[in-house]
């Protein structure tokens, strides 16, 4: 589906200088929130096809669902998905962060039973089916506005603050959805699920050192840089280092340790979102291990897990939750130089 928009929108149409407008232009078109709001329907379809069309492992992580469920994860999906958009693929800080504003609004909106876009239509069942306070939602765009700003951070500890916007609200939403979340153990589990979506975070960080230096951040916390001897210039010459390769070693044991510590709430869960924690946990331990595989050398080629890699990954989730092949260790103390 398709979300018509109007241009006559004084909310997101503007004359060629205003911000909103610049932003809307480098995003699909499908992105702006229509005049009229679609049916229930047309919201879950457009959502739907957002999950699948975006993201390749969509299709496996649901397959382990009880399919009433799989709506709500396509539209929660849908919103993360438009609001990283929104954040990291206008290229416009100023942009970005007014259509970030306007995307908040529209979460309002939602919430007040007033919201447009097919993204909040959908989600609206979602949040009411499911319970679902507005916080993690309102925490995810925290951090993509944060990313406009922040290009460094100093310390461990900091961009463990970062991850608490930036992925810990994508757990807390899963939980919810899956209906894992009552006044007995809300906190455990919320704790466990925080320590395995900040190791995914850093895993990704860790896998796109690269990447992320050519859109001008650095992940690796500045302390641990210069205890190794580091600076961004070696990151832009592209060339690991000894001393890269020692600080790579020790953030990749720190991230383990977090996948290590969030392991039980696994064994908390309903199989079916057992599964599929153990699916992603696997997966992110896999890209760690891609890592390790390249000595560490993440500056000349990103590594990456085969498609090979990705089936076995999910025949194992399939077959059980213990992770017996994998190295996991206590978490690491961090030094701060």
């Amino acid at each position: 589906m398709q979300a018509a928009h109007s241009q006559s929108d004084s909310s997101q149409s503007a004359s060629p200088g205003d911000p909103l407008a610049r932003g809307w232009a480098a995003l699909p078109d499908s992105y702006r929130i229509p005049d009229r709001a679609p049916s229930l329907d047309e919201a879950l379809a457009y959502c739907r096809h957002l999950a699948e069309t975006h993201y390749e492992n969509f299709h496996v992580a649901t397959w382990f669902l009880p399919k009433p469920l799989r709506p709500h994860f396509h539209a929660i999906y849908a919103y993360c998905r438009i609001s990283d958009d929104l954040g990291d693929e206008v290229g416009d800080s100023a942009a970005a962060l007014a259509l970030l504003d306007l995307w908040g609004r529209e979460l309002d909106a939602c919430y007040e039973g007033r919201a447009r876009h097919p993204v909040f239509i959908a989600l609206a069942e979602t949040i009411r089916a499911c319970s679902i306070p507005k916080e993690p939602f309102a925490d995810l765009l925290v951090a993509f506005r944060q990313d406009q700003t922040v290009t460094r951070y100093e310390t461990m500890q900091d961009l463990l603050g970062y991850c608490r916007y930036s992925a810990n609200p994508v757990g807390r939403l899963v939980l919810y959805a899956c209906g894992e979340v009552n006044e007995e153990t809300r906190e455990e589990k919320f704790r466990l699920s925080d320590a395995t979506c900040a190791a995914l975070q850093l895993a990704n960080f860790w896998q796109d050192v690269r990447v992320d230096f050519a859109k001008g951040r650095v992940y690796l916390p500045q302390a641990d840089m210069r205890r190794f001897g580091l600076s961004d210039e070696t990151i832009a010459q592209g060339r690991a280092t000894e001393e890269f390769r020692a600080l790579l070693r020790y953030e990749v044991d720190y991230a383990r340790a977090l996948f290590a510590e969030g392991l039980p709430l696994i064994g908390q869960v309903s199989r079916e979102l057992a599964i599929d924690l153990d699916l992603f946990s696997r997966g992110g331990l896999e890209i760690l291990r891609a890592i390790e595989r390249r000595n560490y050398d993440v500056l000349s080629a990103r590594p990456a897990i085969s498609q090979r890699t990705k089936l076995a990954l999910a025949l194992r989730a399939i077959g059980g939750m213990a992770l017996p092949f994998l190295r996991l260790g206590s978490r690491p103390t961090r030094k701060v130089a």
